[in-house]
């Protein structure tokens, strides 16, 4: 979009779950707003065996997504913030100080999904773990797609609360050539892709090997929701659940 060139003093205002208490306690003070309601990019569709993701999106609508979207999705904080809230930016939300945020993103990179931005030197489609470790904050989404799995499964600290961040999750699919991915929030500042765990499974079909080797691509940290060491326990236990609901779902 030209209004948001290369993103220089561009705030942008999809849902605002995010974004409004920044600029209510001051934390944010912006230059220029570019708001997106009315932009055409709240639609998903299905086409020759891909999904199509539009950026402004709300998470709500991703009830009805593949797995392991789809369950992740439904955990996001509450209706009202699910309602309101939007793809693109759960996709490109930031570590809080307190919290993991971005549930969204484990999912979608277990999913293999690709991201379509613009920004300085134009659009491109890059894979979202590109997308993310360029830590996005001058590039504007567009829309996301990514193929429609065999099957998805998704596991997670149960820690019921309003308004609540997801303290860690565990995203699991097997993909439509037959091979499966892992991929974690709450693990890292942002969801990353468990690739020692993949391995391990890809070789042994072992879960447990799988959720041991988990660990090694962790980078853990204590906030106000779990401690360093709770989530390292927890991570191997989770990649076990996940992968047994993948293997029930294939």
């Amino acid at each position: 979009m030209a209004a948001f060139g290369d993103g220089a003093d561009v705030t942008v205002v999809a849902g605002g779950t995010i974004l409004m208490p920044e600029l209510t306690y001051g934390r944010l003070q912006p230059a220029r707003a570019l708001l997106l309601t009315r932009t055409g990019l709240d639609t998903m569709r299905r086409e020759n065996g891909t999904v199509h993701l539009g950026a402004t999106l709300p998470v709500a609508a991703l009830e009805d997504a593949p797995e392991p979207l789809a369950s992740a999705a439904r955990h996001v904080a509450d209706p009202e913030v699910r309602a309101q809230g939007t793809v693109g930016g759960n996709l490109c939300a930031a570590h809080a100080a307190e919290a993991p945020r971005g549930d969204l993103q484990a999912p979608l990179i277990a999913l293999g999904a690709r991201i379509r931005s613009t920004g300085s030197g134009g659009e491109r489609t890059q894979p979202v773990e590109e997308f993310l470790a360029a830590a996005p904050t001058g590039r504007l989404v567009l829309g996301i797609e990514f193929e429609e799995p065999q099957a998805g499964a998704w596991a997670a600290l149960d820690r019921p609360h309003a308004h609540d961040y997801t303290a860690l999750a565990v995203s699991a699919c097997r993909g439509a050539d037959g091979s499966d991915h892992l991929a974690a929030s709450g693990a890292a500042p942002r969801g990353i892709r468990l690739a020692a765990a993949e391995a391990a499974y890809a070789e042994t079909g072992d879960a447990g090997r799988a959720g041991r080797d988990a660990v090694r691509d962790a980078k853990f940290a204590d906030d106000a929701l779990a401690s360093t060491w709770y989530r390292e326990q927890m991570l191997p236990v989770l990649v076990g659940r996940a992968l047994s609901q993948l293997e029930e779902a294939a």
